[in-house]
């Protein structure tokens, strides 16, 4: 049965407050910086992504050097990362459509966000609300598994309901620390296999 909306704040903002300072885990230092990541990140570890990304941003810094290099020479620097020629291609391409579209710069809409190649909700969810402070939800593997398992939403709900009912739960001002908290807290508690989430009572304490 799923939480009623007042219950399923208490988890939240209980899962917050265990990780009140949780920043992004992924290195950037601007906002093409922190798309690349974020494309970067998908089916791979953001530890795994920041040890490639120094030597990518040495040799790629802005879109324009993206889009001029050859993709085979921009999958040597993400070549330890899943997926990693297709996410090439869709670097390169990314890049060239920031300079056709955008003039180089990452744009501040979802829309934008997603018509550029490789980019789904979830990245364009970080970016807004990680690079531009623009108000939205991302729904990675550790957020969809831990508002299943705490009955936030349903067993089969898809990302997008997730995050439907995530923005419903909490106001604006909280979904980037709910996103933040709940990395954490499904990385180190709410794992896949064998979470313990039980050393933690408040999570299921309701008045």
């Amino acid at each position: 049965m799923v939480l009623s909306k007042k219950r399923a704040r208490k988890v939240l903002e209980e899962i917050i407050a265990l990780y009140p300072d949780a920043k992004p885990s992924l290195d950037f230092r601007n906002h093409f910086e922190l798309l690349v990541a974020v494309m970067l990140s998908a089916q791979t570890t953001d530890a795994a992504v920041n040890k490639a990304t120094p030597g990518l941003f040495a040799a790629f810094p802005t879109p324009e050097n993206m889009a001029a290099a050859d993709v085979n020479e921009i999958s040597k620097y993400i070549s330890r990362l899943g997926l990693y020629r297709n996410k090439a291609k869709f670097l390169k391409e990314c890049a060239q459509q920031l300079l056709e579209r955008h003039e180089g710069h990452v744009p501040q809409t979802r829309e934008e966000l997603e018509a550029l190649s490789g980019v789904g909700r979830k990245t364009a969810n970080v970016v807004l609300s990680v690079g531009f402070g623009i108000p939205a939800f991302a729904v990675d593997t550790h957020v969809g598994r831990i508002c299943k398992h705490h009955d936030i939403v349903k067993k089969s709900a898809t990302p997008l309901e997730t995050e439907k009912r995530v923005m419903e739960v909490l106001p604006p001002e909280l979904w980037l620390k709910a996103h933040q908290a709940m990395i954490y807290f499904g990385r180190e508690v709410c794992h896949p296999k064998n979470p313990a989430c039980e050393k933690y009572p408040q999570l299921y304490e309701f008045d």
